[in-house]
């Protein structure tokens, strides 16, 4: 299979879909992988280390998007990538559809088959394509987060970690799954006084039988909720529903309610955002405030350490990416239920249900599709 990685188009996006390590590999397994130049720049890698690793190099993306029967990325394509897509060519990256109608609409009109990183699944019902950046985008949280509350950028001005006879800022993490841990873990580190709420009891036992006292949890009540909101000098919003838009947790109406200069950092952009508020920022310009408080709702996150999250992505993807051109598409997700759970797009058929849903579209079954 010839696979192709094109340089990443989206603002301030520095990470790059194929490490030189994935593509030595998949030259190893006999296959041709095309490079666009400096695709890896803004990750450490350049174009001598993917020579080095047998890759050929492209001038431009769309020699690699028209000679590639796979192209892997990182961030979903932009409008200008779509119109390279071509009938019967996989895309392998991430995609967040459901609150993406355009997107969608134009992944459908291309023909290709579309497989979906956030969608993959594993035997203990994680998402193991998801999950490294969600690692990055949690640690990452607290520390914008408390960037945002610098008096200097809007916020309220308060340390974090407090200082002897001062108190530590509160924060508050809407979310206890793989995102919310993280942040709850580096917040305390810093000093800050933790909450995580969650709706599932397991979860909260699972994190008050790990973490202890390190940081306090409960059960994600509207009630509670907001309580606890207003209480708060940061809010980190780490909810997720695999495939689905984020559900709404903190309306306008509510943002009276919370201090003034309070900070608000939406990890679920990607997925539409859970506070009303959210619309998608870029590092260039990471913050706005909406009623006093102050929103960082950065769409690709772990985009600012590019060499941590490349290579934890290309850990991640690379035996997804191997098996997809070892075998082909269709073989490959016919062996693999976790691998089938990340297909989106076929053909001009969207193949899953949670992003039909949000946009009111017809599904045809992921299994229904290898048959097409």
């Amino acid at each position: 299979m010839h696979i192709g990685c094109p340089k990443e188009i989206k603002p301030q996006e520095f990470r790059v879909g194929l490490t030189p390590d994935a593509a030595r590999e998949a030259v190893v397994h006999g296959h041709t992988v095309t490079v666009e130049t400096n695709a890896g720049t803004g990750a450490g890698f350049a174009d001598a280390d993917y020579i080095a690793a047998g890759a050929r190099i492209a001038g431009t993306a769309a020699e690699v998007f028209a000679s590639a029967d796979m192209i892997v990325k990182v961030k979903e394509p932009q409008k200008v990538e779509r119109a390279m897509l071509r009938e019967g060519q996989v895309l392998f990256t991430y995609l967040h559809l459901a609150p993406d109608p355009d997107q969608t609409r134009d992944l459908l009109a291309s023909g290709a088959t579309c497989i979906a990183y956030e969608t993959v699944t594993d035997d203990r019902g994680g998402l193991p394509l998801l999950a490294p950046m969600s690692e990055v985008a949690g640690k990452l949280a607290p520390q914008v987060g408390a960037w945002t509350l610098q008096k200097a950028n809007g916020g309220r001005g308060v340390l974090l970690g407090g200082v002897p006879g001062v108190a530590p800022g509160r924060v508050l993490v809407l979310g206890g799954g793989v995102v919310g841990t993280h942040a709850a873990k580096v917040a305390a580190g810093m000093g800050a006084d933790v909450t995580v709420l969650d709706r599932s009891i397991a979860r909260l036992r699972y994190l008050d039988d790990v973490f202890g006292g390190t940081f306090k949890n409960g059960f994600a009540s509207a009630g509670a909720t907001m309580e606890l909101a207003r209480q708060a000098d940061l809010i980190i919003g780490a909810v997720l529903i695999p495939g689905a838009a984020a559900p709404k947790l903190i309306r306008r109406a509510q943002l009276a309610e919370l201090k003034p200069g309070a900070a608000m950092v939406d990890v679920a952009i990607d997925q539409g955002g859970c506070f009303e508020t959210s619309h998608a920022t870029t590092h260039q310009d990471p913050v706005y405030e909406v009623d006093g408080v102050m929103h960082y709702c950065v769409a690709n996150m772990p985009g600012a350490v590019a060499r941590t999250a490349t290579l934890a992505l290309g850990n991640a993807t690379m035996p997804f990416m191997l098996a997809l051109a070892d075998k082909g598409w269709k073989a490959a997700c016919a062996a693999d239920r976790h691998l089938l759970a990340g297909l989106n797009v076929h053909a001009g058929r969207l193949t899953y249900a949670a992003v039909g849903a949000a946009l009111g579209i017809d599904v045809t079954a992921p299994e229904a599709a290898l048959a097409l």
